[in-house]
């Protein structure tokens, strides 16, 4: 199964793809989308579209697996980071790949064992887990733990969704 994290900006939108075969977690790839804050909103969201679309559009994932939002510093950026989460929710479903969405206490219980855990804890375990050479990217290393929570959480999600 191929899962695409995404750990989503308005400034830097984080990519993360992975492989799960049988209990082994493999890495593709990973990278960051970056958007210039002197462009117009719009164009960036279109930017994060654009960008993801090529992504799911070369790597063909499964399941897409993104960031909840969090509390913001201000309704404004909370506002601007909905409004980048639905531009990778949205390249997701216009090819019919299913999202599924974390929180990042969500996240850090399935990649280090603790919701409390800090970010270089995260990181840590993602370069050890995916066997990666350095510590990725911050943002592609957020969204390759979202794809890990993923993979730890698929199981469950099919029984959820049969059960429907």
């Amino acid at each position: 199964m191929i899962i695409l994290g995404i750990d989503p900006g308005s400034r830097i939108t984080g990519y993360g793809i992975i492989s799960k075969e049988g209990n082994r977690l493999i890495h593709v790839d990973n990278g960051a989308i970056f958007t210039q804050s002197a462009t117009d909103f719009p164009q960036r969201l279109q930017q994060i579209f654009a960008g993801l679309s090529a992504i799911i559009e070369q790597y063909r994932p499964e399941a897409v697996a993104v960031e909840s939002v969090f509390l913001a510093k201000n309704a404004q950026s909370a506002l601007k980071l909905g409004q980048a989460r639905g531009a990778a929710i949205v390249a997701a479903v216009c090819v019919g790949v299913s999202v599924f969405e974390y929180s990042a206490l969500q996240v850090k219980q399935a990649v280090v064992g603790s919701g409390r855990a800090e970010k270089q804890q995260v990181q840590h375990m993602i370069k050890v887990l995916l066997n990666l050479p350095e510590v990725a990217q911050e943002d592609a290393s957020d969204a390759l733990a979202v794809a890990v929570c993923h993979a730890h959480s698929a199981g469950m999600n099919r029984i959820l969704k049969m059960s429907k």
